[in-house]
């Protein structure tokens, strides 16, 4: 198994360089596993939802889906990346004294890691604190 790094998931995503792009598509294409691990998941939807590429919601969520597909890449933990995908693309928004806010994927990611890693531990999740009104409708989620 390899891991690899934001700017590696990036130049696979985008195919923006392609002198890189190449490299990258062979290292992906080939038969060793690749961990993504939950820090370059979401730096990477950061840089995508950024101002140099703008994504919106729909990119995400297609961007996500096509790397859960891709037989050679392994998730920290799948479940997570999965639950927090299926939240990300059916939460519904909420009102805030600043407008109407959506779950970002990162934060429905952290949730759902949470209680997997307290799982992991034995122990019970006595709750995962945000003030991120958006976040605070999911399970388990608690205002501080």
């Amino acid at each position: 198994m390899i891991a690899v790094d934001t700017n590696v998931l990036l130049r696979h995503v985008l195919d923006d360089d392609p002198s890189q792009a190449a490299r990258v598509q062979l290292l992906f294409a080939g038969s060793t596993k690749i961990l993504l691990t939950d820090v370059v998941l979401v730096e990477t939807i950061w840089t995508l939802k950024g101002k140099r590429y703008k994504a919106m919601k729909e990119d995400i969520v297609a961007v996500i889906s096509a790397l859960l597909e891709e037989p050679n890449i392994v998730f920290e933990s799948q479940q997570a990346v999965w639950s927090a995908l299926n939240d990300f693309m059916t939460a519904s928004p909420v009102t805030t004294a600043g407008g109407v806010r959506h779950i970002d994927f990162p934060d429905a990611l952290i949730v759902h890691k949470a209680r997997i890693v307290m799982q992991h531990f034995g122990v019970p999740c006595e709750g995962i604190f945000t003030f991120d009104q958006a976040a605070q409708q999911l399970d388990g989620t608690r205002i501080p």
